[in-house]
């Protein structure tokens, strides 16, 4: 069993739990408890992993833009990169990283998720040799407690809605604010003894 305390990030005054079963290549079961969210907005959410990353949160000393917060990019060395996307439905390999559609939405800043079965994938970038990591590596170094949850989306400017005023352009999609992508929580999925 692995399990999170999950702490804000930029600011966000968001916090939470998770917990999650990895046996084999899958993601057995995983809990996110998350609250003091942005209220009423999809929270994109994904497990992150590079072997080459630190497998830890970022602070502000990543802040390479020197903007005063971290965004995806600037996270990825110390997080790396996406290996699942915790969608409520539908597919949970990278590809999806970005389908705010199908991640959770807080109700009044909350959310209590749970998903069953989720399958690892080869994933580009983690810094394997070859340039990708297998499905057995990466779970190997989930199961070790090299995972990092975070979610995403941070309301900047408190006006109830992610939009460009806040922070302007995300660096990942410029057709989306960075209110919805930058990270607002994190934690390192460690291993309960």
């Amino acid at each position: 069993m692995l399990s999170a305390d999950l702490h804000e990030l930029n600011g966000s005054g968001a916090s939470g739990t998770a917990t999650a079963t990895v046996r084999n290549q899958k993601i057995q079961h995983i809990e996110v408890h998350a609250h003091g969210l942005s209220p009423d907005a999809p929270h994109a959410q994904h497990i992150h992993y590079g072997d080459d990353a630190l497998n830890e949160c970022p602070g502000l000393d990543l802040d390479a833009n020197g903007d005063g917060r971290i965004n995806t990019v600037e996270g990825v060395p110390a997080y790396g990169p996406v290996v699942v996307s915790l969608t409520t439905t539908g597919d949970t390999t990278p590809a999806s990283f970005l389908d705010v559609a199908r991640f959770p939405v807080s109700e009044g800043g909350s959310y209590h998720y749970s998903r069953d079965n989720i399958n690892f994938t080869n994933v580009a970038g983690t810094g394997y040799a070859g340039g990708g990591g297998s499905p057995k590596q990466i779970a190997d170094a989930i199961r070790e407690g090299e995972g990092v949850l975070v979610i995403h989306g941070v309301d900047y400017n408190g006006n109830g809605t992610y939009d460009f005023d806040g922070a302007g352009a995300s660096e990942l999609d410029a057709s989306l604010p960075a209110e919805a992508t930058d990270p607002a929580v994190c934690g390192v999925l460690e291993v309960d003894n």
